[in-house]
């Protein structure tokens, strides 16, 4: 694996974390999102530190990522017994996940507008 450095996120990181979770992703899953896309591969302390987020939200959101397919995860083994570290990376480029993510947006407004629609159809035939 790649050494990598802790990642920091600038202005314009905060400012794309704060559109996502405006758009319905929870900022923990914006966040963890958004430190994986930065590096080749990472582990989750690494993913910890650079987020400024706990163990236990990072691994649930690691779980939605990988639920998503956005990301995966390997298993480095360490030098006599223990766990395995996991490493985690994107399976797509960002970009492509934000055409994905745009994609469930766009359905979300089709069927609110659908529902829409509906209910004011049975209104007016009231």
């Amino acid at each position: 694996m790649k050494k990598s450095k802790t990642i920091k996120f600038k202005p314009q990181d905060e400012k794309i974390i704060h559109i996502f979770a405006e758009l319905g992703m929870p900022k923990n899953l914006a966040k963890t999102l958004m430190y994986i896309s930065q590096v080749d591969e990472c582990r989750s302390a690494e993913i910890e530190h650079g987020t400024n987020l706990r163990q236990p939200e990072v691994s649930i959101a690691m779980q939605q990522l990988q639920k998503k397919g956005w990301i995966e995860k390997r298993d480095l083994k360490k030098k006599g017994k223990g766990r395995p570290v996991h490493i985690y990376k994107l399976t797509s480029p960002i970009e492509k996940i934000v055409r994905n993510f745009e994609n469930e947006k766009m359905q979300e407004i089709n069927s609110i507008k659908k529902d829409l629609s509906e209910l004011k159809t049975l209104l007016e035939s009231r």
